[in-house]
């Protein structure tokens, strides 16, 4: 496979379209490519119903006659890949690959095809399964994506239809793949929940570009490789000797940092002053944002001595103000909250005078695993919406942004400082913004924290922009105008940047409720528009 970075792709969405006009256009993509007049290309599709035979196919594939389906208004096309029956619909996202194999391996090409599709299975939680000798990928027994790809002087086209929330009846009208007993699923039905195609396709894209070594999408600033960051994120560099110091203590104590395993970009800073957020309940995180530089995979389970360590840690680093945070813990029935608790009771008990602030995961809306932080009394509640909701299929396929709300809502019901932040720069507009920030201060959030996503590695989501610091300030007195008490924006803040100065600064009260959120001035709210 070629370098990342080192071919350029260009990706067409060509939304529904019937299948034999779409295979008649594909075609002529092809050509195109033979002749070295197009660049490599992806298409996107959705087919209302159609069932296609490949080359292995036969007029046993199909369950009901042809001229029946036909009546049905599904239509029925003999094609050139491989394979035999299968059944595209509504709610099917289908990728066309119009690539030249360069490598000539047509096994590995489908591998990495298949690789992708995988990954946006993994993104929503999903576990892809793969049968020896049967091409497709499976959830839980069921098949949820097909493949067939045809070949013309090392040019491919057909390719990959994955099921996102298509109805699986469809299937019965065939043979799937040959196999009579064969199940058939798709995301929606395998999580329960709605999953809107829109959601899936950026995240089958850049698996694919990321695969097949292709460059990122070309940008106004950066070209192909994507935007290229600008002279405000440059951070300083930081003292190595006190970075060393301070690693070499935490591992003494056998305690994590969400500075450390989330790639934070203040790490030297922080640990030059001596200050750090400390991670609770391990490094392995159950869920798998698209964000997020945290391990993912099966955690162990929560060490009883941890509270005492942090506490004790705590106390040796002479902190007045503790931010403690974890991993998601969906494999525990509380989510981890006992854990929180205990820590909170630990550094009360430890440092009698010491401010903590807990950052929480969202405990999969357990009033119960609320209840249980929110009485150890914290002195700040944080939990992050990250991003506004339209986002949350792509960014935190595993999240839910009522839920979110929800959790914020109730710990300010139960008198807590409510807190929370988002990251700019995935793709949001100002006017998603805007309303994301009304709905938390509605929730009763009166601390705020804005700051710039950076891409982590490239396996993870790419920046779609780089927000100048004029916008985050802008942003800044919207939301101290729609009531918010304290703000940070900045493209280096993060949730638990400087806590503590926010904290303590002038105007703080027990609880985030002050102002309505409809008191936003006018301008403030025409800002939202801009997008």
């Amino acid at each position: 496979m070629e370098a990342p970075g080192a071919r350029e792709l260009e990706v067409q969405d060509w939304g529904r379209m019937g299948y034999e006009a779409a295979l008649t256009r594909q075609r002529g993509l092809v050509e195109e490519r033979i002749l070295e007049r197009a660049p490599d290309r992806l298409v996107l599709v959705e087919h209302p119903p159609a069932v296609t035979l490949g080359r292995s196919a036969t007029s046993a594939d199909l369950v009901a006659p042809r001229d029946e389906l036909e009546r049905r208004n599904v239509s029925v096309t003999w094609v050139e890949r491989g394979g035999r029956a299968t059944f595209h619909g509504p709610g099917q996202l289908v990728a066309y690959p119009i690539t030249r194999i360069r490598d000539q391996d047509v096994h590995a090409f489908l591998q990495r095809l298949l690789g992708a599709a995988a990954e946006v299975l993994e993104a929503f939680g999903l576990r892809p399964e793969r049968k020896t000798g049967q091409p497709g990928l499976w959830v839980n027994g069921a098949k949820i994506a097909s493949v067939g790809v045809a070949v013309r002087k090392w040019v491919t086209f057909h390719g990959i239809a994955l099921n996102v929330n298509t109805d699986p009846a469809g299937f019965e009208l065939i043979v799937t793949c040959g196999q009579p007993a064969e199940k058939v699923t798709s995301m929606e039905r395998e999580l329960g929940r709605p999953v809107p195609l829109d959601a899936v396709k950026p995240l089958f894209v850049q698996a694919f570009r990321r695969r097949f070594g292709y460059c990122l999408p070309r940008d106004d600033i950066g070209g192909c490789a994507g935007p290229r960051r600008p002279s405000w994120l440059r951070v300083r560099a930081a003292d190595p000797g006190a970075i060393d110091g301070m690693e070499a203590r935490l591992s003494g104590w056998g305690l994590a940092t969400v500075c450390q395993s989330a790639h934070c970009p203040n790490l030297g800073e922080c640990f030059s002053r001596g200050t750090a957020t400390f991670m609770i309940l391990g490094t392995v995180c159950t869920r798998r944002c698209r964000f997020c530089a945290v391990d993912k995979g099966l955690p162990g389970a929560p060490d009883p001595d941890e509270p005492a360590r942090v506490a004790r840690a705590a106390g040796a680093l002479g902190l007045r103000y503790a931010v403690v945070t974890s991993v998601t813990r969906d494999d525990l029935a509380d989510g981890g909250a006992a854990q929180f608790a205990g820590v909170v009771g630990a550094l009360r008990h430890e440092c009698p005078a010491i401010r903590v602030e807990v950052l929480v995961p969202d405990f999969n809306g357990s009033a119960e695993a609320l209840d249980l932080v929110c009485d150890a009394s914290p002195d700040m509640f944080n939990h992050n919406v990250e991003t506004v909701p339209r986002l949350y299929p792509l960014v935190r396929p595993g999240a839910d942004y009522r839920r979110s709300l929800g959790l914020i809502a109730g710990a300010a019901r139960r008198g807590l400082p409510a807190k929370s932040g988002l990251m700019l720069g995935l793709g949001e507009t100002s006017r998603e913004i805007w309303e994301t920030l009304y709905d938390l201060r509605k929730a009763g959030c009166g601390y705020l924290t804005l700051g710039q996503y950076l891409a982590p590695s490239p396996d993870h989501l790419a920046v779609a922009r780089y927000v100048a610091p004029e916008e985050f300030g802008r942003w800044q007195r919207t939301a101290r105008a729609m009531g918010f008490l304290e703000v940070a924006a900045g493209p280096l803040v993060r949730s638990s940047y400087r806590a503590e100065a926010m904290f303590e600064r002038p105007g703080r009260s027990n609880c985030g409720c002050a102002n309505s959120p409809g008191h936003a001035k006018k301008e403030d709210r025409e800002h939202a528009s801009d997008q």
